[in-house]
């Protein structure tokens, strides 16, 4: 059983599974964008995902369960307590499907939870690893970080196995939000100021994020560990432009503008948390995925990109 599955990460999770042979169980808040669901796929509807919601149906016979569904990031937030809003679904709807999973039988319950339980950034520091202290900065992260704790605990006191996974951003063909906006960026034909940015960045494909949760889904070295993931392949700002122009089939034509400019600006702005995110580190080490899974990433970011503009000027020419 997968929720979220006409999300980002569960259309593409789902779409794995079924080319493997798998049964599915897609489990979606609106029928919308899942037509034609496939050989061995079937779909079940729920209004919202909250502590209380009942999951008795889609769990039916169900061996392992991906949780995909989350709230993310909202732009311009106006719950009155934003943290509030964001344990409704995160922690609470989460906790109450493992809950009933564990009570229906489910042998495994992968959550796929975010690098934002480890913090926001790793300027002048290592990568993070996965036993590190949590320090999630934001209601997002926090949310998600007790969900992880509460699932712990539920694996100790029932036997079901659990796997978080945190991933850092995902891309990948249909990608929305920042990376859409920075491709947007790419493509224009004209040079850009961002050819100084000395940060490095851990991203992760959407087919190697797929893949990963395919193997964790799986490998009995997995149950009740945690793993940080990504392509493998830390990039700063300035070569991830040149990777998507050369993708584009075009020049750099990136300017080395001094990032402390871009600092100062979003400082005036108050945009600090966007220069943030062009300008700074945010980098995971994924060892324990290697060795103890003995996992790599099929793709290479390269592929990964070029899929992306692909889909990207497909999409921008119909």
């Amino acid at each position: 059983m997968v929720t979220g599955a006409s999300g980002f990460v569960g259309r593409a999770l789902v779409r794995e599974l079924a080319s493997q042979g798998t049964l599915v169980r897609g489990v979606v808040r609106a029928p919308a964008g899942v037509s034609n669901p496939g050989p061995g796929v079937s779909y079940h509807q729920v209004e919202d995902i909250d502590g209380n919601t009942s999951w008795q149906e889609p769990l039916a016979g169900a061996e392992v369960v991906v949780h995909c569904a989350a709230r993310v990031h909202v732009m311009h937030d106006d719950a009155t307590s934003p943290l509030a809003a964001f344990r409704v679904l995160n922690r609470d709807g989460t906790l109450n499907l493992a809950r009933q999973a564990a009570e229906a039988g489910v042998r495994r319950f992968v959550f796929i939870s975010s690098v934002k339980v480890n913090g926001e950034q790793t300027d002048n520091r290592g990568p993070f690893e996965v036993d590190e202290s949590p320090a999630p900065e934001d209601a997002y992260g926090i949310s998600k970080r007790e969900a992880e704790d509460g699932l712990r605990e539920l694996a100790k006191e029932t036997g079901m196995e659990v796997v978080i996974i945190r991933p850092p951003l995902v891309y990948g063909p249909g990608v929305k939000g920042n990376f859409r906006s920075l491709l947007k960026l790419a493509r224009l034909p004209v040079p850009l100021p961002f050819g100084a940015i000395d940060n490095r960045r851990s991203l992760v494909y959407v087919g190697n994020l797929v893949d990963f949760i395919c193997v964790a889904s799986e490998h009995p070295s997995a149950a009740n560990q945690t793993f940080l993931v990504s392509d493998g392949d830390d990039v700063s700002t300035t070569r991830l432009l040149q990777l998507m122009r050369t993708a584009l089939g075009r020049r750099p034509l990136l300017m080395p503008v001094p990032p402390a400019l871009f600092r100062a600006a979003g400082a005036l702005t108050g945009k600090r948390s966007l220069v943030q995110r062009l300008c700074g580190s945010l980098q995971v080490d994924i060892a324990r995925a290697r060795w103890l899974l003995g996992w790599q990433p099929p793709f290479t970011m390269q592929q990964g990109l070029a899929s992306t503009v692909n889909e990207h000027l497909r999409a921008d020419s119909r």
